[in-house]
């Protein structure tokens, strides 16, 4: 079914909407949490969370499109899972790792105060990943945004771990001077 017309049932209230949903996009939001959580059953629940969040935001959100809208949703509740996790003294998934390579070329998670810091933030990450090389940049988002581990990227794209990870090193290397330059980063 068209993204247009699952939006649809969502707008209409129908519970179609849900079933329309998992059905194509089950597999890919399971993906993103599998590879945040590294845990079958949290990777299940965090995509329930998913249909269930989606179920309330539209209305009154009407997304341009639909799976990075998903996408977006399971990767917060993956990450809000994580945290408690973190905070029971559990663990696992890709995220702290994660989270400790991209440390020392982002600032600190903004506060209420700083939303619009926050906002320049998300707008100059984006155009600078407009400036990568095609594969440079899909290798930086399936670490940072889809959390991919470095092994499943080197093998999804034939190459070296090591090359994946020197990639990798160059891309937070430029992001943190394209920072720099913006401002962004003291």
């Amino acid at each position: 079914m068209e993204d247009q017309k699952i939006i649809d049932l969502f707008l209409q209230r129908k519970d179609d909407a849900i079933d329309q949903t998992s059905q194509k996009y089950g597999k890919y939001c399971y993906a993103i949490a599998w590879n945040i959580l590294s845990n079958r059953q949290d990777a299940e629940e965090c995509v329930n969370d998913t249909w269930l969040n989606a179920w309330n935001a539209i209305p009154p959100h009407r997304p341009e499109r639909l799976r990075p809208f998903l996408g977006k949703i399971t990767r917060a509740c993956a990450f809000n899972r994580c945290k408690a996790q973190r905070a029971q003294k559990r663990g696992g998934g890709e995220l702290p790792l994660i989270l400790e390579e991209l440390e020392s070329c982002l600032p600190a998670a903004p506060s209420a105060a700083e939303e619009t810091e926050a906002a320049a933030l998300e707008d100059s990450v984006s155009r600078f990943l407009h400036t990568l090389p095609e594969q440079e940049c899909s290798i930086f988002l399936r670490r940072y945004w889809f959390a991919e581990p470095l092994s499943e990227i080197a093998r999804r794209y034939g190459l070296n771990l090591n090359t994946v990870k020197s990639s990798l090193h160059r891309s937070r290397g430029k992001l943190k001077r394209h920072l720099e330059r913006e401002e962004l980063l003291p």
